[in-house]
């Protein structure tokens, strides 16, 4: 496909009259701020029109419909008097028209249309071909009040700042569109199309949060958008539960990993569910964890207060439930931490297996781990200490025999230099795991100079009441009841990488 213009903003001429006598309006300045972004993103001055003259009771010309044709993205600037004007509509359907008899309106599977919210307009007044879409929103919500402001700068610094961020979603997302049809120029076969075409990372799962959490939920998007990842679900959900069930399945299916942002209102619940919508997604990504090869990372924001008794009791549920965390890290954290964790995570799932050799011959010193575990255990450690060294890690085993001042040397030895410690929770009890965190604490007091140690309990068969009860500030747990899975492990080894 050959384009004359890279995109056109469709618009209701009212929503561009400036708030302020004198000032642009705000169509105009998203106009100039998309032509700033995306040619600094493409490298090169982009060709973005829109009609400034024309109004909704002019006669929709020949010549417009004719420019829809040569137009790769259109750009159409949602609003109560957008969805009422009938010049916005004919815009619309002149550029669903000529999409398709391009080859449709998706371009590998991405849609030609990007769909910019000014300000709320209930789904079922979007225009037919807009409600599939997911939708970029340049407004925000008062989380206690539910009064909506337009990101406009009339509106001070913080709304101008939140403008801009939105604004680089939706230039990279129109950019990396843009990139990918002027590539598909190249390929002159379906194999010079294997060759050509940009190399597209896998897909991650970022479940829908509620507001109170929506900010950090969309910086999260950007991050995993702005590093190449396919970011589902990609449109908006169906509103039965039913169907959106089905569409989360397959969206699931393609996923390597979930993200689940859990804050302390209680989100809608679809039509015919009695579960809210992040319960129902928490369900599906456990029933996709079953098939293997895929971890689920869940966040609270740390000191979460959650007031409304349904909420708390999904957010006690997430905390407790082993069925929950098996397969599952949870995180209650910063949401910088959080972001660190999933880019390493991320990083780790591409790398290959084995770096240990990589490692020893660049004269690199590896990383070492301390792999506690009771003698009793000790035949029963291979996978852990394989799989962690395989992984690039020094594993450093305890010492059971000998004289026991030795021993307790070479453990306080360990505690001193290693860079993180696993413990494996098996045949011994809570009181021996206690202690072993205790001596971890004391490290400072063995000369220690390094900073703190990454720190994870491993909880294994025998599978007890006293394990699925357990809970400690002090460490990441981890919970491998049954065959050793090396996908829980991943958050572990991301603290220790960085």
């Amino acid at each position: 496909m050959s384009f004359d213009l890279d995109a056109f903003i469709s618009y209701a001429h009212m929503d561009n009259v400036g708030l302020i006598e004198g000032h642009k309006g705000w169509v105009t300045n998203l106009h100039r701020a998309l032509e700033i972004k995306v040619g600094q993103f493409l490298g090169k001055q982009p060709q973005i029109w829109r009609d400034p003259k024309l109004t909704g009771d002019d006669v929709f010309a020949d010549i417009l419909a004719d420019r829809l044709r040569h137009v790769a993205v259109l750009i159409s600037v949602v609003s109560p008097c957008y969805v009422r004007s009938e010049w916005a509509r004919r815009e619309l359907v002149e550029f669903w028209k000529a999409a398709e008899q391009q080859g449709g309106v998706h371009f590998h599977n991405k849609a030609r249309i990007f769909k910019v919210l000014k300000t709320p307009v209930r789904l079922e007044m979007h225009p037919p071909e807009l409600q599939p879409l997911l939708g970029y929103e340049f407004f925000n919500v008062d989380p206690e009040t539910g009064r909506i402001r337009e990101l406009d700068e009339v509106f001070g610094v913080e709304a101008q700042r939140d403008f801009w961020m939105k604004l680089d979603d939706l230039a990279h997302d129109i950019c990396a569109l843009l990139e990918m049809i002027e590539g598909s120029d190249i390929a002159v076969s379906p194999d010079a199309q294997v060759t050509h075409a940009r190399v597209a990372k896998e897909a991650v799962f970022l479940a829908e949060a509620t507001i109170d959490v929506w900010e950090q939920h969309e910086m999260i998007r950007r991050d995993l958008q702005q590093h190449g990842y396919t970011v589902l679900p990609a449109s908006g959900l169906p509103l039965t539960a039913s169907e959106m069930t089905t569409s989360l399945r397959e969206d699931l299916a393609r996923c390597r990993m979930s993200i689940h942002m859990v804050g302390k209102n209680y989100a809608i619940v679809p039509e015919g569910s009695t579960e809210s919508l992040p319960e129902i997604q928490s369900e599906l990504a456990i029933e996709r964890g079953k098939h293997g090869g895929f971890s689920r990372l869940i966040w609270l924001p740390s000191g979460l207060h959650v007031e409304d008794e349904r909420q708390r009791a999904f957010v006690e549920k997430l905390r407790m439930d082993p069925r929950i965390q098996t397969g599952a890290d949870l995180l209650e954290t910063s949401v910088e931490d959080l972001r660190t964790v999933i880019q390493d995570l991320l990083k780790l799932s591409q790398e290959p297996v084995l770096e240990a050799s990589a490692s020893t011959t660049s004269g690199r010193k590896s990383a070492q781990v301390y792999f506690i575990y009771d003698q009793r255990d000790a035949g029963v450690t291979s996978p852990w200490a394989d799989f962690l060294f395989d992984r690039g890690f020094e594993v450093i085993h305890p010492v059971f025999e000998g004289d026991e001042a030795e021993i307790r040397e070479y453990h306080e030895e360990n505690l001193r230099v290693c860079d993180g410690v696993l413990i494996l929770y098996g045949a011994a009890n809570e009181l021996w795991v206690r202690r072993k965190l205790r001596e971890l604490q004391k490290s400072a007091g063995y000369g220690r100079t390094k900073p703190a140690h990454s720190v994870a309990v491993s909880l294994v068969t025998p599978k007890t009441i006293e394990k699925e009860r357990f809970r400690t500030h002090d460490a990441m747990l981890i919970q491998q009841f049954g065959d050793f899975s090396p996908d829980p492990l991943l958050p572990f080894i991301a603290c220790l990488k960085s």
